[in-house]
């Protein structure tokens, strides 16, 4: 009777000790799926199809420099090389983060906030927000970088550490990088 005893109070303890070692994970899982459902809900995966939309621009034009003459049939391709999946690869490699430094309570309770009609408003209009005010800071850093007050303070950061003295040019006929 004793070892029959003692064979319950194991399978017992070995279930306790193994549905606390298990809920975790289920727990994790379920906090995964709501970090995904906070990403749609709170607009960052619109706006994930931004930045993809932005690095193909960028990519774009580091093609464009040495093939000016292009087909429209490379563009349409082109436009495919960062597709469903790897915007999916992409968001596998953020929920970590968000795992990371917000608890599944503070996830539960942002969800629950973007799900509110003013959120959705907000949602709705912060990508064309984004758009405008990326295209007025990237217009402010060509202005700002060409402007006459940038360069001078380049030039005299330049003099300061004597740029040029630790990077000499090449001698003619060759390229920086290159052997002499």
């Amino acid at each position: 009777m004793r070892l029959f005893d003692m064979r319950k109070t194991i399978t017992v303890f070995l279930l306790v000790l193994l549905s606390g070692a298990v809920n975790p994970v289920f727990a994790e899982t379920e906090k995964i799926e709501d970090i995904r459902k906070l990403l749609k809900v709170s607009g960052i995966l619109d706006r994930l199809s931004y930045m993809q939309d932005s690095l193909l621009n960028n990519v774009s034009m580091m093609v464009t420099a040495p093939f000016p003459k292009i087909p429209d049939a490379f563009w349409d391709e082109f436009n495919q090389l960062i597709g469903k999946k790897e915007m999916d690869d992409l968001i596998d490699r953020v929920l970590p983060v968000y795992d990371k430094h917000m608890s599944h309570e503070t996830v539960k309770k942002l969800i629950t906030m973007f799900e509110t009609p003013f959120w959705n408003e907000w949602k709705e209009k912060m990508p064309q927000i984004s758009r405008e005010a990326g295209v007025i800071g990237s217009e402010w850093g060509r202005e700002y970088t060409q402007s006459e007050a940038f360069n001078k303070k380049l030039q005299d950061l330049i003099k300061k550490y004597e740029l040029e003295k630790l990077n000499p040019a090449p001698p003619e006929g060759t390229s920086k990088g290159s052997p002499p």
